[in-house]
Parts: C-alpha cells; structure tokens; sequence
C-alpha cells in the first residue's frame, strides 16, 4: 500500500515571512519558534564519541537493536533515573534514529491502515496525526486523552497516543489518570504509544534537584543508597513514566514509552532516542527496523550510553532551561499575555492577544521575535514561545517584549 497522503498545517514555509520581518530589527532577530538545542553537547558525549570514532563498529556494520552497551545503558537508566525493571515488565528496547522517526512510523510499524482509528490529543506535536495519516488510519482527536470515556466506546481503536509533559503545553499527566488510560486501553485491545520525551524536564514546584545531596562520601553515584521506598522519579523530580509498575500494573503487555536525549543531552543532532515496552511489539518492530536500516551509527551509540549515564549534565541543562522560562514568562506577562511557568517541558504556550496567532506573529516580529503559530498544534488561537535559545537571546526578547508593551 506504501506511504499514504498527509494533510498538515505544519508547515515551516509559513514562518518564513515573519522570520524576513523579524531579521529587519534593529540587533535582528531572535527566533524562538523550533525548538532545537543550543548548548553544548556534555564532555562525557563528546569524550565517548571521541572514543569510539575507530572501533569496529565504525567502520562496520552497527546492530539495529544496539550495542550490548547501549542496551545495558538503557535498561539501567529506567531502572536509577524512572524507577521501572524492564525486565520484571518483560519489556525490550530498541534505539531509533531520532524521536520523530519513532513517531512518524510508529503507526505503520504497528501495521495499522484502514478502518483502525488512532486516538490522540486534539492539541499535540504535529507528527502524531502525520504519521497516522501516513499509514492509511484514521485519526480521532480529543479534547482530553485522560477521559477515557471519550475514546474508550468508538469503534477500531487501536492505539492512544500520550504526551507528558506535553508540546506545546506542558501538562503533565499524573500516575493515577495514567493507569486509567492503560486499564481502558487494555480492555478494548488498544495499544498505548507514550512520549516521555520531556520527563525530566518537570517544573512542578519549581525545585532544582542536585545530586550532590544525594551522594555518598566517596563521590560515587549513590543509586544504591537510594531507599527502594522512594520513587525515583520524586528524587530526579521527572513526570510519571507510563511504565512504573503502579501505572501499567507489572507489566508492559500494550504499552510503548517513548524518549530522547535530545533536549536534555542537547544531542538533537545525534538522533539519539529509543523505544521500550511490550517485548512481543518491540521484536516485531525490530525485525522490519532492520530491513529498512533504521540504525544508530555506532559511535553515536557509544555516545549515547555516556549521556544516559551522566545524570549530572542533565541535571545542568534543566538548570538552564529553568532559569530561561522564568526570564520569559516574566517578560511575557509583562507584554500582557497571560503566561505561566508551564508544568514540564520547553515551552510557554500562551493565548493570542489579538484574532489568532498569526495576528500575533505579526506583530511580534515587529519586535524581532518570532515564535511558533498554535495552528501547527492544533490551537490557532496560541502562541508556543521556545526556550531552546541562548541565555543572551532570551533576555534580548524579554527586553524587547518589556519595552514593547511600554511603547
């Protein structure tokens, strides 16, 4: 049947006007609307790609699966940074070449097309209808995935997809609302496609967690001395992973989680994610990831497993990230949005101020400043304002914003 047709208002091309606009500002512009990484990439990245750039999976072929490494490094980061044993959910792991790869096949690598309805939330990252769409099924958008009584009665659905925190609004989705998705997804035979690519990025409470309070007095990484009592994702402050025992029961029977290091690591470039779940999908899935060649190269792998070790860096970016979306939601209020730290992620998804978002867009980029339309989200009647930009940026836009509103 091949690849199907797609019809999507996620389209760059439509920025590019405003962008023209912005770069005519007097200092030019700064763009806050795609959210990729500008920091540095962690030493402990750099030195392990470094490492590996002439070992024998450079030169050769590298596994579609991972590397033995790379698959001990994910198993070990859900068990000490998400506290989940993947073992003891019979879940496998698969590396993928980017989160967005996963999501825009993860449909038709589940082989679903016609007549298989595919649940989403009806604001959501764009590639979830696309990849849909791409696979020949049909997508059903609801105002709210966690009223399961929303979805749970149509007819063929067969996947739901989850996003938390979310992009572009942040939300994040509690462990309780979570398990009633899995219990409601089980019972009509629905698979649970989770993006948790923004876990660890959770503002709630707005505490920065250091691991120096947690270390024993050798310095080591004190993992083990972590009570078993306490939730991991409560010390590492993450959002709830959708394969914590308490939300899927024990087990990952229907239920994919999905991550990348892309923003906490800053390796967007190195498209580095994975897939963990329901081992029965996962082999499947490996075995047509194969023929396509839907492979990690090997160094990157090797670098991969050092950034999924180095909690430190992470904790470092999340630093950055915070201080970032305090100066902008701050100058953002000031303008005269009504914005808000958001619960997690990278963003601050806020309501126009005039007709819809491209009023707004306009309007802005008078002031050089060029964030995403809503429309691209499903909500054009919002702005989504990116963080992903240096420190020097961010305070250059909140004092244009200030100043704007002022003049």
């Amino acid at each position: 049947m091949g690849l199907q047709n797609f019809d999507s208002p996620y389209d760059w091309s439509r920025v590019a006007k405003f962008r023209q606009l912005a770069r005519c500002h007097e200092g030019g512009s700064v763009d806050l609307s795609v959210g990729s990484p500008v920091d540095p990439v962690p030493e402990s990245v750099r030195a392990a790609l470094a490492q590996a750039c002439d070992a024998p999976d450079a030169h050769g072929y590298p596994q579609t699966i991972g590397s033995g490494e790379l698959r001990n490094a994910i198993h070990d980061w859900f068990l000490r940074q998400r506290g989940v044993d993947l073992t003891m959910l019979h879940a496998s792991v698969v590396p993928s070449v980017g989160s967005k790869e996963a999501v825009a096949l993860m449909v038709s690598l589940l082989h679903l097309g016609p007549d298989d309805v595919v649940v989403q939330p009806r604001v959501a990252y764009p590639t979830y209808e696309i990849g849909t769409q791409m696979a020949g099924a049909t997508v059903v958008k609801v105002d709210d995935v966690t009223d399961v009584s929303s979805w749970q009665n149509l007819d063929n659905v067969r996947a739901v997809w989850v996003n938390s925190p979310s992009n572009p609004t942040g939300d994040i989705i509690d462990s309780r609302r979570l398990a009633a998705i899995v219990a409601a997804a089980r019972a009509i035979g629905a698979i649970v496609l989770s993006d948790e690519c923004y876990a660890f990025l959770d503002w709630r409470g707005a505490r920065d967690y250091s691991l120096s309070e947690h270390r024993t007095d050798t310095g080591e990484r004190p993992y083990a001395d972590v009570p078993e009592a306490i939730d991991m994702s409560a010390v590492f402050n993450s959002a709830p992973c959708m394969l914590n025992p308490q939300v899927c029961a024990g087990s990952a029977h229907g239920i994919l989680s999905l991550y990348s290091l892309s923003k906490q690591s800053n390796m967007a470039g190195y498209r580095t994610a994975f897939i963990a779940g329901d081992d029965d999908i996962i082999e499947d899935m490996i075995r047509y990831r194969k023929q396509i060649g839907l492979i990690i190269p090997g160094p990157v792998q090797h670098a991969m497993s050092a950034a999924l070790r180095d909690i430190e860096a992470v904790q470092e970016q999340k630093a950055r990230y915070h201080a970032r979306l305090d100066t902008l939601v701050h100058a953002l209020q000031e303008y005269g949005y009504d914005a808000h730290m958001p619960q997690g992620a990278l963003y601050v998804w806020v309501h126009a101020l005039g007709h819809d978002c491209w009023e707004d867009m306009k309007r802005l980029s008078t002031l050089g400043i060029v964030p995403s339309p809503g429309e691209f989200y499903g909500a054009p009647e919002y702005l989504r304002f990116s963080i992903t930009a240096s420190d020097e940026a961010i305070e250059t836009a909140s004092a244009r914003l200030i100043a704007g509103k002022a003049a």
